[in-house]
């Protein structure tokens, strides 16, 4: 239990670069504000301004909106510390500000909403649990959608420039971007590359590449469509065979990143005890997801609840 006229509230407006902290009291008299950098040599600035407001026998409890993202930090510097630190949905001090006469939107007014709000909800308003394991999770899991956006990027590149070399060349092979069609891309970025290149040599390129998998009517097929689409060359061939290479180069090292960055996901996943991935039509990236995409998921029950 806690007495409201014991404790001062302190509301923190989170930014990139700095934040804004309102101090009030149970009355909801503003008693101080600071200013301060989003680094953790700044957030002693905080604590000490803090304390000139608090009497003896007074605590102080702090509320954070973004305690995942630009206040993480912060948070994690705070609990470590021993503060009493909460989430405040940024929901409710939206609406707070909203509900004032005159609207305003200032740092200084936004730190205040989240002072009152963190006041007025104080028993509702969930510890903050700032913790490293599922940060880390989300981290790679946000890294992942980024790279995997720049491969479809690039894979959508190469497909265009193909079309301008091969205009059958989705014929070839059934994955314009698996392993074997990538190596066929790089040696053989467009027809005038396969000048004087025999059924035999192009068959036994194939089989190597595809540990057999292809066999000699795979490389007449292709030399055939390539025959039927005529001479596509043009001025300046070595310098679109030259970016038909770059992008195979560029699809490769994004397919590399994304293999690494499974790998380490699931590493931490193993970590969490969680058994998502057992559940049908759930795999690693999709359970990583999951966990990612839940904000309170540290408050949740015991992980064989997730099983």
């Amino acid at each position: 239990m806690f007495q409201p006229d014991k404790l001062v509230y302190v509301g923190v407006d989170l930014h990139k670069q700095h934040h804004t902290a309102v101090i009030i009291d149970c009355w909801n008299q503003k008693l101080g504000e600071i200013k301060f950098d989003n680094k953790p040599t700044a957030f002693p600035q905080l604590e000490k301004e803090v304390k000139k407001h608090m009497k003896r026998g007074m605590s102080v409890v702090y509320g954070l909106e973004d305690v995942g993202g630009f206040g993480r930090a912060l948070a994690v510097h705070l609990t470590e510390k021993g503060c009493w630190v909460k989430e405040v949905n940024a929901k409710l001090a939206n609406n707070r500000r909203k509900s004032h006469v005159t609207i305003q939107k200032s740092d200084s007014w936004d730190a205040e909403c989240v002072a009152k709000v963190l006041r007025d909800e104080l028993p509702n308003l969930p510890d903050a649990k700032p913790i490293d394991l599922y940060w880390a999770i989300s981290q790679l899991v946000t890294q992942r959608k980024w790279q995997a956006k720049s491969l479809t990027g690039m894979v959508k590149r190469l497909h265009q420039q193909l079309g301008y070399h091969y205009p059958s060349y989705k014929k070839f092979f059934s994955e314009v971007d698996g392993k074997t069609a990538l190596a066929f891309w790089h040696k053989y970025p467009s027809p005038s590359r396969l000048s004087g290149v025999e059924v035999e040599e192009l068959a036994t390129y194939l089989q190597k590449l595809s540990n057999y998998a292809l066999s000699t009517k795979k490389a007449e097929q292709i030399l055939t469509l390539i025959a039927e689409d005529g001479d596509t060359s043009r001025d300046f061939q070595e310098k679109r065979d030259f970016i038909v290479r770059g992008l195979v180069r560029n699809v490769r090292f994004y397919e590399r990143e994304l293999t690494r960055i499974e790998r380490e996901i699931e590493s931490l996943m193993k970590q969490l005890g969680f058994r998502l991935e057992t559940m049908t039509g759930i795999e690693l990236v999709t359970a990583a997801e999951l966990v990612a995409e839940i904000g309170d998921i540290h408050r949740f029950a015991s992980p064989d609840k997730w099983a």
